[in-house]
């Protein structure tokens, strides 16, 4: 008796076995990987792009480059983020890196990666429907003031993610600029 419960575990196992070899390949290295395209994104992607705003909150000229908005130190400036068209119900986060002349800190609050674009309760055409996002640059008093009285540039560029592709414009600059002489 006990042989037969033997004989059939090890032939249960033996059928798994030679099953599993036949789904799954024996060989070592890796799966191939489908080839990678490079072209437009699906459709089914939502492309983000970005621009600045003025303090009145209308958009900023783009350029194929992006936008340039000037800021007076002290003020807040804002890089909009849109997603065309707009997830339902959805929350997409966006990548960015920073650069530029000005130092996060010292010359700005620091910003932080990723932002995000919330759904629109206002979109009737879901199919046309635009997402928008805000990144907020507020600026810090210039501790260099006395001794060099320039601009200083923050540029804020995106960066491909999961569930959205990068549009054009991809970056946008705001100038930060030093008070007049008078008003200090």
């Amino acid at each position: 008796m006990k042989t037969k419960i033997i004989s059939k575990i090890l032939l249960t196992l033996g059928l798994v076995f030679v099953l599993g070899s036949a789904v799954t390949p024996m060989h070592g290295g890796t799966q191939p990987s489908s080839a990678s395209v490079i072209g437009p994104p699906p459709a089914q992607f939502p492309v983000v792009t970005i621009h600045t705003v003025n303090a009145s909150g209308i958009p900023t000229a783009s350029t194929s480059n992006g936008s340039i908005e000037v800021v007076i130190r002290g003020q807040i400036g804002a890089f909009v983020l849109s997603e065309t068209p707009q997830i339902p119900l959805a929350t997409t986060f966006v990548n960015f890196k920073v650069n530029g002349t000005a130092i996060p800190g010292v010359d700005y609050v620091p910003l932080v990666s990723p932002a995000s674009i919330g759904s629109s309760p206002t979109a009737n055409n879901l199919s046309t429907a635009v997402g928008f996002g805000v990144i907020l640059v507020k600026t810090l008093p210039d501790p260099r003031a006395s001794f060099v009285r320039q601009a200083y540039s923050v540029v804020v560029t995106l960066e491909p993610g999961p569930g959205y592709a990068v549009g054009q414009p991809s970056s946008a600059e705001i100038l930060i600029q030093p008070l007049s002489p008078s008003s200090t």
